[in-house]
């Protein structure tokens, strides 16, 4: 990944009774993966207390934290082959309507890593709050080798 020029973070701890990643044959499963970077919980409701931009750089650290724990249970991402679906979670108002927007920025860094093979099939819901207050929440499904 450092190849890149894409760090990232250590894997984050369950803050529940579940597994960050679930295989099956050769899917992974990841579990909802929240906007927390550098030990810290980014809060807040987009389009209320968090601009729209700042969501979408929120749902990026989503994704490196669902990159580290592939990579976690994986011991690197050589085996990834591709990303196959998203489901991002945005906590707003009933008037946020920027939900694509936002996991857009998570789905471009797939993109980054990935090249083609990082295209997605991906949700994008709206939401009035989400666990620990979060901003963006995002879960995937990842295809491995």
């Amino acid at each position: 990944m450092s190849q890149k020029g894409i760090v990232l973070p250590k894997a984050l701890e369950p803050v529940g009774i579940y597994l960050p990643v679930q295989q099956t044959g050769n899917l992974l499963f990841i579990s909802g993966q929240g906007c927390i970077e550098n030990g810290v919980q980014l809060k807040g409701r987009a389009g209320v207390d968090v601009s729209t931009q700042e969501a979408a750089r929120r749902a990026e650290v989503c994704m490196r934290n669902t990159l580290a724990a592939v990579e976690a249970y994986l011991g690197s991402l050589d085996r990834v082959k591709k990303p196959v679906k998203l489901l991002g979670f945005v906590a707003g108002d009933d008037r946020f309507t920027e939900q694509a927007v936002v996991i857009n920025a998570a789905s471009q860094l797939l993109l980054d890593v990935f090249g083609e093979s990082g295209r997605h099939a991906r949700s994008a819901i709206g939401t009035n709050s989400l666990p620990l207050g979060l901003t963006v929440e995002i879960e995937s499904i990842f295809e491995i080798a």
